[in-house]
């Protein structure tokens, strides 16, 4: 997933509420997002859209980060510090924060959480962390309607946050979370017995029943979780994303965040399309730069000129953007990067694999390069230069790309999904 869209989400926020249905179910309630507390990824620009659309839709809305690590106290530096000069936009009326102390480690966590941890079990680990975190400062003084929660370990604490009432919960999935730890996992030291997929997924199971209803972001998650939740409420809702201004530029750009998919597809794109890139450019945007530098020094000192890294502006890369690569070859759930490089209108060059979850057939939009290898990536990377380059492209607005987001990936398609979905509730 992409890198947070900076000023962009704070317009698209406000477009949302002005733009949005005209009906307003949520008017005079409260509703609770609740979210890990991560920043510059497209799980949080899926909270920023969540926020406006139940803004749009007359809720106020109340924003509540959960740190899914043990930390100091929100107000005290660390990663909470990062959080909070990153998150400046997420357009909340009021915001809270918790997560689990140092002090938990005098708990059962060593033996419930750590042990298992060790082997491998990060879905218990993040259920043994929520359990943990306390109610936030002055939460008290707030009555929430309706919860809307993301990634399953964010439940228990979410039930914290009832505090003994029945409240309406929407689960939103962000992917089937075990496969995001067997990625990971590859990565890492674990001792044996390594926890398995079904291990961890059955974790991840057992709290998804409790949520009212689970909502998916894509196609294939949907269908999953509906055979393996056949007694659990299900609706399918793409997310939105804000869109970008329209690609007008020249410049071949890669956005993308750091996740271990994202360095996956990078690494390839380095090992193996670039050999045969004949010279063609590139700029890398997005804290990727430190994904590769961690896990390959030596890849990103031989390409460290391309890598551009977080920037405040992401909206201005697109604009000046004259085509948008997207060279993905891992990954689960719907790529929001892509979904922003759509709203964009540029010309893309992509494998197949970027538009998993989507219900379309990319080979038929008109500004779409697909490419099944790395040598054909390479080739039609440096067509798209050329035609970047001579000024040749179709006007953005009008793009297929750019209608596709708009039908199903703008704040207002968003914002009527989720009122159809919580009038379920």
């Amino acid at each position: 997933m992409s890198d947070t869209m900076g000023h962009i989400s704070s317009s698209a926020a406000r477009r949302a509420e002005t733009a949005g249905p005209q009906a307003r179910p949520f008017a005079g309630k409260t509703v609770a997002v609740v979210h890990a507390a991560w920043h510059s990824c497209g799980s949080y620009q899926v909270n920023v859209s969540q926020i406006a659309a139940y803004k749009a839709l007359g809720a106020r809305v109340v924003s509540v980060a959960m740190m899914d690590d043990l930390a100091r106290c929100p107000q005290r530096g660390g990663r909470w510090a990062n959080y909070f000069e990153a998150s400046r936009d997420i357009g909340a009326d009021r915001r809270f924060y918790s997560g689990p102390p140092f002090s938990a480690l005098a708990s059962r966590l060593l033996v419930d959480g750590w042990w298992r941890l060790i082997h491998g079990d990060q879905a218990s680990w993040l259920i043994e962390l929520a359990k943990r975190a306390p109610l936030p400062e002055g939460f008290e003084s707030e009555s929430i309607d309706f919860i809307h929660a993301n990634h399953y370990f964010t439940l228990p604490f979410a039930e914290r946050l009832m505090r003994g009432r029945k409240v309406p919960v929407v689960l939103e999935t962000q992917d089937i979370q075990a496969r995001q730890y067997v990625l990971r996992n590859m990565g890492g030291f674990f001792i044996p017995p390594y926890a398995t997929y079904d291990d961890m997924l059955e974790v991840e199971l057992s709290w998804m029943r409790r949520a009212d209803l689970c909502a998916h972001l894509n196609e294939e998650e949907h269908r999953d979780f509906q055979k393996l939740l056949p007694e659990v409420r299900h609706a399918l809702i793409y997310p939105a994303a804000p869109s970008a201004p329209l690609a007008r530029g020249r410049d071949i750009i890669i956005v993308a965040s750091d996740n271990y998919a994202n360095y996956m597809s990078l690494r390839w794109f380095l090992q193996e399309v670039m050999p045969f890139a004949g010279g063609a450019r590139v700029a890398v945007y997005g804290n990727i730069d430190g994904a590769i530098k961690r896990r390959d020094a030596a890849l990103y000192e031989s390409h460290r000129a391309l890598f551009k890294g977080r920037v405040d502006d992401i909206g201005a890369v697109y604009a000046n953007a004259g085509c948008v690569l997207l060279p993905t070859v891992e990954g689960h759930g719907l790529s929001i990067k892509a979904v922003e490089a759509l709203s964009c209108g540029a010309p893309l060059v992509a494998t197949p694999l970027a538009f998993r979850g989507m219900q379309v057939d990319p080979a038929k939009l008109r500004n779409v390069a697909l490419a099944e290898n790395a040598r054909q990536f390479a080739a039609l990377w440096r067509d798209a230069q050329t035609r970047a380059a001579s000024g040749e492209s179709a006007e953005p607005e009008r793009s297929d790309t750019r209608r596709l987001y708009e039908d199903a990936f703008s704040p207002e398609a968003y914002a009527r999904a989720l009122a159809m979905a919580a009038a379920t509730l």
